[in-house]
């Protein structure tokens, strides 16, 4: 593989990141709530597996950009790409940080919620959308520089 082909494999993964993650977390988790019919917990029943899955295919697509940008700095050209590596690392710990401290916390109140307690509001829930827009202006960030490079 070349150096522009691992760039563009790379770039390629993280814009597919980026727009799982703004399909999934700017799109459908709003919009899901509007839809005529739709209670809290089928509403959280729907966002717990949706999230589920798109935490599950982030971690895979952070593993396959590591893969692909780790195969270049070691193979084939020794040297990463310009301006590339912070906002991918940003990315990949802001997801470490979404699957081990603040779903486990959403998970409990949605626990609670599905057994038909009440729960009290969650700043949960805006903690995780402050680190989706820190992962997605990093994604962003990211791709224009492996683009570039």
């Amino acid at each position: 593989m070349t150096t522009a082909q691992a760039f563009a494999v790379a770039a390629a993964v993280t814009f597919v990141w980026l727009g799982m993650v703004l399909a999934i977390s700017f799109l459908e988790a709003p919009l899901k709530f509007r839809a005529p019919g739709m209670t809290t917990k089928i509403g959280l029943g729907i966002g717990r597996l949706v999230f589920r899955a798109l935490n599950m295919v982030e971690v895979v697509l952070a593993v396959a950009l590591l893969s692909v940008m780790g195969v270049e700095f070691a193979v084939v050209s020794g040297l990463p790409p310009v301006g590339a590596v912070g906002p991918v690392a940003v990315a990949i710990v802001t997801l470490a940080v979404q699957l081990a401290v603040v779903r486990p916390r959403l998970a409990r109140r949605s626990d609670r919620i599905l057994a038909g307690r009440d729960a009290p509001r969650s700043k949960g829930h805006h903690a995780y959308i402050a680190l989706e827009v820190v992962k997605v202006v990093a994604l962003l960030v990211a791709g224009i520089m492996l683009l570039a490079s």
